[in-house]
């Protein structure tokens, strides 16, 4: 079965739970859970294991959706998203005008 082809990156490549599609750690979010709530981890220091996102709502609310925050952090039941979804939108700004779509 042939592969097909992707771009080479260079550097830490880690996958978005969202759209699953692989990027630069650099380019993705790090998220981590403190107290039951999820918490973006903008300098990639906090303690304990992490998921990483694009940081785009599109991505936020697809990974939402398949729950795959929980999943990928191995804790049991639903993480509250505010933090994250504030911190995305201070990101990006309350006029954003891409249909939707986001980055994936």
């Amino acid at each position: 079965m042939a592969r097909r082809a992707e771009p080479v990156l260079t550097g830490p490549v880690r996958t978005c739970v969202g759209c699953r599609s692989r990027a630069a750690r650099s380019d993705l979010l790090r998220i981590v859970v403190v107290d039951g709530e999820l918490v973006p981890d903008v300098r990639r220091r906090m303690p304990g294991r992490g998921a990483h996102v694009h940081p785009d709502l599109a991505c936020l609310d697809l990974a939402e959706r398949r729950r795959a925050f929980p999943r990928a952090l191995r804790v049991p039941g639903p993480l509250g998203l505010e933090w994250v979804r504030a911190h995305v939108q201070r990101i990006h700004g309350p006029n954003r005008d891409d249909g939707g779509l986001g980055r994936c």
